[in-house]
């Protein structure tokens, strides 16, 4: 079994809940609205304060394009999502999917798939037929099976078990040309300290398609200061012990950023909880490139209201199209 958590998302999700019923289809999966961007109330550019011993420039700039190149490839790797060409929310009525082989159907034993004769799949590198059951998927994970060149995502988001076939020759993937984004500049790595809380904090948060909640453990929140205010954000656990992943949004959520989240990876913090955000590897999740994901929205209090111009930008795949 797979666990296909999103690149950076927040680990270690407490539960799910979906609110919407199971006759969700692909269709039904929307992107929210730039209704998520920062109050226009207080729209300047903020300033970074810049980490100890600003680095030299070229090396800094040549570091970035390196790491940038690296994600983007992973975003567009063979199977990866932008790759997936549909999502499917399954209900104890079979099902059939474009491109995707056999009738789906869920229920108490788990996702079962019916196959046409002559048809298999290939599941931890054992070809099935006919019937098979994968059992029940814990939440926030996932079975890979394998079906030709396509890898068929079968997993349990939200409580639901969804289906997310996944073709390498997807135009979406095939078209991909990189994510743009700003140019880098060490002034965009902000020095802030580490606060955990008490107790972690079961938080909250809303998702890409209408309906789902994640619910993630806040174990605390990270404070800095730019344009002269102190600033905080919550932060949840990241995938590497001891790092966090910060959800948030700016004034430029919407505008020149994508509208419903920006992600940022945060280092374990020092002995003294000094920590290091460098805006400019503030990333897109998934969800900006395809309606097919399920990603977190940022915690309501992690809406800045400065325009933080580093990082990645709005994706091609989303600009309007001018006639």
């Amino acid at each position: 079994m797979s666990s296909r958590n999103v690149p950076d998302a927040p680990a270690h999700t407490t539960s799910d809940t979906h609110t919407a019923s199971d006759t969700h289809t692909a269709s039904d999966t929307r992107t929210p609205s730039d209704t998520h961007s920062a109050p226009e109330a207080d729209t300047k550019t903020a300033t970074g304060t810049g980490a100890p011993g600003d680095p030299d420039p070229a090396a800094f700039a040549a570091e970035w394009e390196d790491w940038h190149r690296t994600k983007d490839a992973r975003l567009a790797s063979e199977h990866g999502f932008l790759a997936i060409t549909g999502l499917h929310w399954l209900s104890e009525e079979p099902q059939r999917f474009p491109g995707v082989p056999g009738a789906w159907s869920t229920g108490p034993d788990g996702v079962t798939v019916a196959l046409d004769e002559g048809t298999e799949l290939v599941v931890d590198g054992i070809a099935v037929r006919g019937r098979y059951g994968f059992g029940v998927i814990p939440e926030r994970e996932g079975v890979d099976a394998v079906w030709g060149d396509t890898v068929i995502e079968v997993a349990k988001r939200g409580g639901h078990d969804v289906v997310r076939p996944r073709h390498p020759d997807h135009p979406l993937r095939a078209d991909f040309a990189g994510t743009p984004a700003y140019t880098p500049d060490p002034r965009w790595v902000v020095t802030g300290r580490y606060e955990a809380f008490a107790e972690p904090r079961p938080t909250t948060v809303g998702a890409s398609v209408e309906g789902l909640r994640h619910v993630y453990d806040a174990p605390g929140r990270v404070v800095f200061r730019l344009d002269g205010r102190e600033l905080s954000l919550t932060a949840f656990n990241g995938h590497t012990p001891g790092t966090f992943t910060v959800l948030f949004t700016d004034a430029t959520s919407g505008v020149t950023t994508y509208a419903a989240n920006r992600n940022l990876r945060v280092e374990a913090p020092g002995p003294d909880g000094g920590v290091v955000l460098d805006f400019n590897r503030a990333t897109n999740l998934p969800c900006a490139y395809t309606d097919f994901a399920t990603c977190p929205l940022p915690p309501a209090e992690n809406r800045l209201p400065l325009a933080i111009e580093a990082g990645e930008k709005i994706p091609h795949e989303r600009r309007p199209v001018t006639p």
